[in-house]
Protein backbone atom coordinates (compact mmCIF):
# COMPACT_ATOMS: atom_id res chain seq x y z
CA UNK A 1 0.00 0.00 0.00
CA UNK A 2 1.53 3.05 -0.62
CA UNK A 3 2.08 5.96 1.77
CA UNK A 4 2.48 10.28 1.89
CA UNK A 5 5.26 12.03 3.24
CA UNK A 6 4.80 15.44 3.84
CA UNK A 7 7.47 17.30 2.18
CA UNK A 8 6.63 20.90 2.82
CA UNK A 9 3.91 23.44 3.14
CA UNK A 10 3.61 27.03 1.18
CA UNK A 11 1.12 29.88 2.29
CA UNK A 12 -0.13 31.59 -0.54
CA UNK A 13 -2.16 34.69 -0.17
CA UNK A 14 -4.24 36.05 -2.85
CA UNK A 15 -4.76 39.99 -3.30
CA UNK A 16 -7.41 42.20 -5.98
CA UNK A 17 -4.77 44.43 -7.43
CA UNK A 18 -7.87 46.48 -9.29
CA UNK A 19 -9.33 46.15 -12.86
CA UNK A 20 -8.05 46.19 -15.80
CA UNK A 21 -9.44 48.19 -19.06
CA UNK A 22 -11.85 45.79 -20.25
CA UNK A 23 -13.34 45.48 -16.07
CA UNK A 24 -12.19 42.37 -15.20
CA UNK A 25 -10.80 41.92 -12.02
CA UNK A 26 -6.58 41.62 -11.65
CA UNK A 27 -5.28 39.56 -9.09
CA UNK A 28 -1.78 39.30 -7.37
CA UNK A 29 -0.38 36.74 -4.87
CA UNK A 30 2.65 36.39 -2.68
CA UNK A 31 3.49 32.94 -1.42
CA UNK A 32 5.47 32.13 1.62
CA UNK A 33 7.65 29.13 1.25
CA UNK A 34 8.98 27.01 4.98
CA UNK A 35 5.28 27.11 6.60
CA UNK A 36 5.33 25.06 9.87
CA UNK A 37 3.60 21.38 8.62
CA UNK A 38 1.32 21.61 11.94
CA UNK A 39 -0.19 24.85 11.52
CA UNK A 40 -4.10 24.90 11.44
CA UNK A 41 -6.22 26.60 9.14
CA UNK A 42 -6.89 29.33 11.54
CA UNK A 43 -3.05 30.25 12.66
CA UNK A 44 -2.34 30.47 8.67
CA UNK A 45 -5.42 32.73 8.07
CA UNK A 46 -4.59 34.96 11.12
CA UNK A 47 -0.73 35.14 9.73
CA UNK A 48 -2.36 36.02 6.22
CA UNK A 49 -4.53 38.96 7.88
CA UNK A 50 -1.33 40.11 9.75
CA UNK A 51 0.34 40.63 6.56
CA UNK A 52 -3.11 41.85 4.28
CA UNK A 53 -2.73 44.81 7.32
CA UNK A 54 0.51 45.89 6.12
CA UNK A 55 -0.83 46.32 2.70
CA UNK A 56 -3.41 48.49 1.01
CA UNK A 57 -4.80 46.11 -1.18
CA UNK A 58 -7.52 44.13 -0.63
CA UNK A 59 -7.47 40.11 0.81
CA UNK A 60 -9.60 37.66 -1.71
CA UNK A 61 -8.26 34.43 -0.71
CA UNK A 62 -5.54 32.65 1.38
CA UNK A 63 -4.57 29.11 0.26
CA UNK A 64 -2.35 26.56 2.06
CA UNK A 65 -0.20 24.33 -0.67
CA UNK A 66 1.15 20.81 0.73
CA UNK A 67 3.54 18.85 -1.26
CA UNK A 68 3.84 15.46 -0.56
CA UNK A 69 5.81 12.55 -1.96
CA UNK A 70 4.13 9.47 -2.46
CA UNK A 71 6.19 6.26 -1.17
CA UNK A 72 5.09 2.44 -2.60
Amino acid sequence: MAQTLLEGTKLRIVFEAGMDEKGKQLYKANTFSNINNQATADQLYQAAQAITALTSDVLNKVERNDSSEILA
